[in-house]
Parts: structure tokens; C-alpha cells; sequence
């Protein structure tokens, strides 16, 4: 590894991580997405939504990097320390897993973007598509092994290639902008219908969680920063460019297409959008932007959800084996877990209508554990007033900022439904075997009473599911 010297990042590639985290495949899809649950109105009060719920979770990531400063393992630290070693590994896992799952969504995006000119690809999730996928996750595996694992200058390099084309987007779409069009596009129905907007937000929150993944960037490298307050500033600066930025993608491209041709545009719908405005060359403009920015974000992905492994085993939260590194320094199984689970997830696509949505969906949800723990965390130190003096005038701030996000991941949790909560259970459950090697081998008891009671949950979830899509009550 290189010194720690060298490995110090300023606030400016600190903020450049959070904005690379965030910006990925999800916004490349977030017009047709949005167009298939509501119109503008809808629109603007799910990104008003998450804009304050990501904005609460931004805030708790910088209050806890600040008071918790010791805790710098990334997101699952959180869980860990504040309610024990059971719902750290549950945290840390659920983190793991739904970067796996959104790595699966970058494969499926880029061989529907070459799907537009080889038909045989379709829309991603066709046999060619997922055995051309497997290639490239195994041929990313070896040469990572090789070395390569400056994640913090790749995702740098990446997050320029990806910003380009949006901010070409943008600009160009403006021009374009109809007002007729999208004034017929303010309903997400035929006629206006108060009383079904909130179905329809609701049905946009797990997108508004897969753009906003990696919010928590500058956390996962809070170690690195040259600064211990950078990472809080970071994370808020990085977070309130992209809201911008993706707001404005979802709401133009209203102005563009009816909502009816919104909603059926072959993803990515960003290029689709632009086509419309300005001919061919405009959706193939998109389409290597995005071959080239997810490609990038892939690998830097894949990075850090081998570190996430990686450095729990080395925290003693997850078993040795997987803190293990080959002879240029890479967690090699940690790696192989990775791309195993990416490659078995990506399989599953096959049996799926929309993969791309599906493979969304799944990761928004599996996600949201992880941020629901950091959040309540923050809020059991504001009650606890642990890390905070008789009179510090902070307590009442970071104590609502705690409640508010909290709120937000339960809204969350309800607002994506039973299903791919479920579906997530069936990597969880099994995944407590990897709990149970590593409490054998520090000789330490397996459960507590409520940990029983959790792994029970997480096993039955995983019954439920498996019979469901066995039965066909619940399809991917």
C-alpha cells in the first residue's frame, strides 16, 4: 500500500468521491423511471422528499464523522457501535450486498445502451447479454487482482466523463424544451387527481434511493481526508449538486416527450430523451458517455464493496479469511465473494421483466438497513447526549436531524414494499453463516436473545420469498 501520506485526499477529491458515488447508472434511467410512476407534480414532490430525507442523511453522516470520529470503517461502523456486533454484521453485509446488486444494474444499462444497435442484447437481461456481462465481471476480477486500487483516482477520472454528457444534456434539452408538452405532462394521469399523487410519489422512492446511493462516499474514506471536517462538508456540498443536477434531468425531459413515450423509451432513457431533441447522434452521445463513465464507476464500485468486507474482517466483524491480500495488496476473497455475488445476481436478471428496474429496486432496498442504523445511531447519542457537553447548543439540532432521518428510512422501508424487502432476506439469511465463523472463531457467544429474534425474521423473510417466486406470488 502506498503511505498514508500519499493516500490523504483534499476537501476537493473528497467531494469529487461523493459527487463519482452518486452519479451512476440510476440517473442515465431516471426519466423513463419517473415518467412510468407520475408527471411533473409528482416529480417535484419526490425530489422535494428526498431532497430533505438525503439532505437529514447527509447531515447525520457528517455529525457522526465529526463526534465519532474513531469510527471510520465506513457506514456498518455505525450500526456496530450502537447496537451491537449481530446488526454491524447485518449492516455490513446489507452494505455489501446491495453494491454487488447495483453493480448488476451497470452490466444490464450497458448492454441495453448496445442494444439499440445489436438487437440480440435487447434490453440487457438476454442470454447473449448476461454471458457477454459474466466476461467483463470476470475479466474486472483478474485485473483487479493485478493491482489496480486507487478507487478515490478512478472514481475521480469517471466522475468528469459522466458529468459531461448530463451537462450536455441539460443544455441542449433546454432548447429543445416544449411548453405545450410539458404542460400536458403535469398530471401522471389523464385528468388532475389530487388524491393519487401520493400512490405515485411513492412509487418513485426507491429510484430516488438508487441516484442518491453513495452518499455516504466520503464516510467510507473518512480516514483518508486531510481533514477530519472535510468529510462532512464533502458529503453536504457533493449532495446538493447532484439533487440539482438530477431534478433537473427528471423534470426537462418532461418538456421533451408525452409522459406515454417518457415511460416506454429503452433505457438508457436519458439518450432517448435526447434523440428526441436533437436526432440519432444525441442518444449515441449518451450511449458512450455512459459505456465509458459506468465501466469506471463499475470498477471503483467493485472496490469498495471488496473494502467493505475486507476491513470488517480486519475489525473483526466478519471471518479472517476474508481479510486476506494477495501479493499486490488486494482482499482477494473479499474480491471473489464480490464478483460471485455480482455474477449470481446478474443470472437472476434472466427471469426478469424489466432487469434493469428490478436490479434497482433490489439495491435501493438492501440499502436502506445500513442507512436506518446510521440514522438511528445519531439519534441514540443526541438521547444518550454521548459525545456532547451539559450545554452544547448542538444537542437540539443534531437531535432533529436524527428524528427527521429516521422518519425518512422508515418512509422508505414502507414506501418500497414487502417485496424486495423479502427478496433481500434471501442474501441476508444465508449470509449469517459468515456471523457465525466469525463469533466461532473469537470463541464469543453466537446471539443474544434479540439477535435470535432478528435472524429468525431474517429467515423467515427468506422462506416467504423463496416460496412466493417459487408459487409465482412474487415475480422479478
Amino acid at each position: 500500500m502506498a503511505s498514508s501520506a500519499t493516500q490523504k485526499l483534499p476537501l476537493g477529491a473528497l467531494t469529487a468521491m461523493v459527487v463519482g458515488s452518486m452519479v451512476g447508472a440510476g440517473v442515465f434511467s431516471i426519466p423513463r423511471n419517473f415518467a412510468q410512476a407520475t408527471g411533473v407534480y409528482g416529480a417535484i414532490i419526490a425530489w422535494a422528499i428526498a431532497g430533505v430525507g438525503m439532505l437529514m442523511l447527509a447531515f447525520v453522516f457528517q455529525t457522526l464523522a465529526n463526534r465519532k470520529p474513531d469510527l471510520d470503517a465506513g457506514v456498518y461502523a455505525y450500526a456496530r457501535a450502537g447496537f451491537g456486533p449481530y446488526l454491524g454484521f447485518f449492516s455490513a453485509f446489507g452494505y455489501w450486498a446491495s453494491a454487488c446488486v447495483g453493480n448488476v444494474s451497470y452490466w444490464v444499462l450497458i448492454k441495453s445502451t448496445l442494444g439499440g444497435i445489436f438487437p440480440a442484447l435487447g434490453e440487457g437481461n438476454t442470454v447473449l447479454a448476461v454471458l457477454i456481462s459474466s466476461v467483463g465481471i470476470w475479466a474486472f476480477h483478474f485485473m483487479v487482482l493485478r493491482g489496480v486500487k486507487e478507487a478515490a483516482m478512478i472514481n475521480k477520472i469517471v466522475t468528469i466523463a459522466k458529468i459531461i454528457p448530463l451537462l450536455v444534456f441539460l443544455v441542449l434539452v433546454i432548447f429543445a424544451f416544449k411548453p405545450d408538452v410539458f404542460v400536458a405532462n403535469l398530471w401522471g394521469a389523464e385528468t388532475a387527481d389530487y388524491s393519487n399523487l401520493f400512490s405515485q410519489v411513492k412509487a418513485t422512492m426507491l429510484i430516488t434511493v438508487f441516484v442518491f446511493l453513495g452518499i455516504e462516499g466520503a464516510s467510507n474514506y473518512s480516514r483518508f481526508a486531510q481533514k477530519r471536517e472535510h468529510v462532512g462538508v464533502a458529503t453536504v456540498t457533493g449532495f446538493l449538486g447532484v439533487l440539482a443536477l438530477f431534478a433537473s434531468v427528471s423534470i426537462l425531459a418532461y418538456g421533451i416527450l408525452p409522459r406515454s413515450e417518457l415511460a416506454m423509451l429503452r433505457q438508457p432513457s436519458v439518450g432517448g430523451v435526447l434523440e428526441a431533441a436533437v436526432g440519432r447522434w444525441g442518444s449515441i452521445f449518451i450511449g458512450i458517455g455512459l459505456i465509458v463513465s459506468v465501466l469506471g464507476a463499475y470498477l471503483a464500485w467493485t472496490l469498495m464493496a471488496a473494502e467493505v468486507l475486507s476491513i470488517a474482517a480486519k475489525k473483526k466483524d466478519m471471518p479472517a479469511f476474508l481479510a486476506r491480500e494477495n501479493a499486490n495488496e488486494v482482499p482477494s476473497t473479499a474480491l471473489l465473494m464480490t464478483s460471485l455475488l455480482i455474477q449470481a445476481v446478474l443470472i437472476a436478471t434472466l427471469f426478469s421483466d424489466d432487469a434493469f428496474t428490478f436490479a434497482l429496486s433490489l439495491c435501493s432496498h438492501m440499502s436502506l438497513f445500513p442507512y436506518f442504523f446510521a440514522a438511528a445511531y445519531a439519534l441514540k447519542l443526541t438521547l444518550q447526549r454521548e459525545g456532547y457537553e451539559r450545554d452544547d447548543e448542538g444537542l437540539g439540532k443534531d437531535k432533529l436531524i436524527a428524528v427527521l432521518a429516521v422518519i425518512y428510512t422508515i418512509f422508505l422501508l414502507f414506501a418500497g414494499g414487502m417485496k424486495f424487502m423479502v427478496l433481500g432476506f434471501i442474501i441476508y439469511a444465508p449470509g449469517t453463516a459468515l456471523y457465525y465463523i466469525t463469533r466461532r472463531e473469537q470463541g464469543k457467544q453466537l446471539f443474544t436473545p434479540a439477535e435470535w429474534a432478528v435472524f429468525a425474521v431474517s429467515v423467515a423473510g427468506a422462506v416467504y420469498a423463496i416460496h412466493g417466486l417459487v408459487t409465482g406470488s412474487i415475480s422479478i
